[in-house]
């Protein structure tokens, strides 16, 4: 709850503060103010001092910090207006500023706004804390939430003039992107400026989140039903595989997440759902919100709603015309790594032999997997993909080898045949197989050696007929001698092992970011600035093919309709600061060489300090250096041949 200091506490707090230079005890201004008197004083500012060195932008940089908030800006302008038409009684003013304090927009009384002026809060200027202070702008940012700063409670005398109210905005992805504030005169205070404030940032994250997220599957949620369809209520997005891809701040509070989170946790993992049951319900428009048990026990009311682009749980047949006739040569860009996996898959379609796909997160495999089926005899029979990290361990059986009726509480009263059964005829695909329970190994196993599923809670076996793929970030052979997958079935599904390359192994980086651009803007000759390709080339894309194809279509949806070539105002804000960050490589025990060597000097030098560290270990320091072994093998040789004699 929101506290107010009495006026005989503030002055006892300021003149230990102006006379003392001591922040005073958290009883007297409460603990968010003496925490930020603390970091003004230790960023060396004084309450009674001159406003010193605080930046103000000049038209040209206030113009590029502008065009980089655009897509901000864009949406809280509208809320910023329902604000003014709020407040327009109070001599307030509404703010806009960024995630460094630089004030983006101002909207309000226009008497106030002279008086605003004369302190700079104004468009251009920054109110970050460690140039104007405590101020609920700049306090706001360094708390990472809503604060009140009132009157006195500004720690430079010149603002105590001001009463401010400020809640932070958050994208969809959890990055800090700005602050919304309402500040007036200090005499004309409002109790209910706060909510009033904190509701209209929440409805800023709301555009900016359908904005993003309009064409994914999206759940709502809250304690209460009728909580559903207000500010308050719990708001994510989900990914084709059931993954939590973004969600509002309600939403993360009531998920239990946080920010780094999104993109790494199935929804299964936070409720008792199945994807197939959100596909369901998202199927069925107007659907009233049903009650659905957390993995903690607690209960929410969730509502989905599709999105504008089409949920796939299952991947529906194709016809024959409809299936490129070799679809794994579709995948060839010209990496030689890959190329040869292609040419080794092919020699087993259409024969009895599973496949198993290794490689990182994002590489590719499902994709790999669907054109091995698609170039195949049963291309017209269903392709069925199945990621066994998503679901808890009580509900992958159910979902693979389907349930009777009636076989569980909460089963469909209808009974569900399951992902095996689904796949008859066609491929079954495994994602993430080396995280299956091994109870359902060993059902698997069973499923494979008798070509029969039994449903869940009995009845008749059902012969099924299905190519098996599946795929794996693990070394399963690993994981087997480990003790943590079956050797049993380790042996049955492994008729070809493919290791498929990530991105930075991949030599065709060029070619397949000139295709994924010609695929996603098809009707424009979209093309990488130099830095750009450059600054892509170098990087180490720890997601793989999802992340660069993340990045691409972003950065095509960022172009306006006379640009064609993506630059850095394209690229979104955490990719940017990831590019300015060495790689992972380069920190602890490599040190990073001197500025005045050149680009292949520093090259040759991080090589040869790398191996060191590694104690001469090629595999290690290739790892290490984000390449493969062959490359770290092949820069030596260059080097060698390079140098004199």
């Amino acid at each position: 709850m929101l506290t107010t200091p009495t006026g005989a506490a503030l002055r006892q707090a300021r003149n230990q503060l102006i006379e003392l230079g001591e922040v005073p005890p958290a009883t007297l201004v409460g603990p968010t103010v003496a925490r930020s008197w603390r970091r003004c004083l230790d960023a060396g500012l004084a309450p009674l001092g001159r406003l010193g060195e605080a930046p103000h932008l000049d038209g040209l940089q206030f113009s590029r910090v502008a065009e980089r908030q655009r897509e901000l800006l864009a949406h809280a302008r509208p809320v910023m207006e329902y604000l003014r038409a709020q407040t327009c009684d109070s001599g307030s003013l509404v703010l806009l500023a960024d995630n460094r304090g630089v004030v983006l927009h101002t909207l309000g009384d226009s008497d106030f706004l002279g008086r605003a002026e004369r302190v700079a809060l104004m468009p251009g200027a920054s109110w970050h804390e460690r140039h104007r202070g405590t101020n609920a702008i700049g306090t706001a940012l360094e708390e990472a939430g809503p604060v009140v700063v009132h009157g006195a409670e500004h720690f430079l005398e010149r603002n105590g003039f001001l009463t401010c109210a400020a809640a932070t905005v958050t994208a969809p992805d959890g990055r800090l992107l700005g602050v919304l504030d309402i500040s007036g005169d200090q005499r004309g205070r409002h109790p209910h400026t706060f909510s009033l404030v904190r509701a209209a940032a929440q409805m800023i994250e709301n555009r900016l989140f359908e904005a993003r997220h309009g064409d994914a599957l999206r759940i709502r949620f809250h304690p209460l039903a009728e909580g559903i369809g207000t500010v308050a209520e719990g708001v994510a997005a989900l990914s084709e595989d059931g993954w939590i891809v973004g969600a509002n701040k309600s939403g993360l509070a009531l998920l239990g997440l946080c920010p780094a989170d999104l993109g790494a946790t199935p929804i299964a993992r936070v409720l008792q759902l199945r994807p197939a049951d959100l596909v369901d319900w998202g199927r069925r428009r107007g659907i009233q919100a049903m009650p659905v048990v957390q993995q903690t026990g607690n209960r929410l009311f969730v509502r989905v709603e599709p999105g504008r682009a089409t949920v796939r749980v299952v991947v529906q047949p194709v016809t024959e015309s409809e299936a490129p006739k070799d679809a794994l040569s579709m995948l060839d860009s010209g990496d030689a790594r890959l190329r040869s996996a292609i040419d080794r898959a092919r020699r087993i379609v259409g024969k009895p032999i599973a496949l198993v796909l290794q490689g990182e997160s994002g590489a590719g495999k499902e994709f790999f997997a669907k054109a091995f089926h698609d170039s195949g005899p049963r291309r017209a029979k269903p392709f069925v993909a199945l990621n066994c990290a998503t679901l808890p361990e009580n509900l992958i059986e159910a979902e693979l080898f389907g349930y009777a009726p009636g076989a569980f509480s909460g089963a469909r009263k209808e009974g569900c045949p399951g992902r095996i059964r689904a796949a008859n005829g066609g491929t079954l695909f495994l994602d993430e197989i080396g995280d299956m329970p091994h109870v359902q190994q060993a059902r698997l196993l069973r499923v494979l050696q008798e070509r029969e599923v039994v449903p869940v809670g009995g009845g008749a076996p059902v012969p099924v007929d299905f190519v098996l793929v599946c795929a794996t970030h693990r070394n399963l052979k690993a994981e087997m001698e480990a003790g943590r997958f079956r050797a049993d079935l380790y042996y049955r599904i492994n008729g070809l092992t493919l290791i498929l390359p990530s991105l930075r192994e991949r030599c065709d980086f060029s070619s397949l970011t000139a295709r994924m651009l010609k695929e996603m803007a098809p009707e424009r000759d979209v093309s990488l600035s130099d830095a750009i390709a450059s600054a892509f080339a170098n990087y180490a894309w720890p997601g793989n093919l999802r992340q660069l194809a993340n990045a691409l279509r972003t950065a095509c949806a960022l172009l306006d309709e006379d640009e064609t070539q993506v630059s850095w105002q394209h690229l979104p804000d955490d990719l940017v600061e990831e590019f300015k960050r060495p790689a992972p490589w380069m920190s602890g025990a490599v040190e990073v060489a001197p500025a005045s060597e050149t680009l292949q000097e520093l090259s040759v030098a991080v090589i040869a300090r790398t191996i060191s560290v590694s104690r001469g270990n090629m595999s290690e320091a290739a790892r290490r250096l984000g390449i493969s072994r062959n490359t770290l093998y092949r820069r030596l040789k260059n080097r060698a041949t390079d140098s004199p004699e």
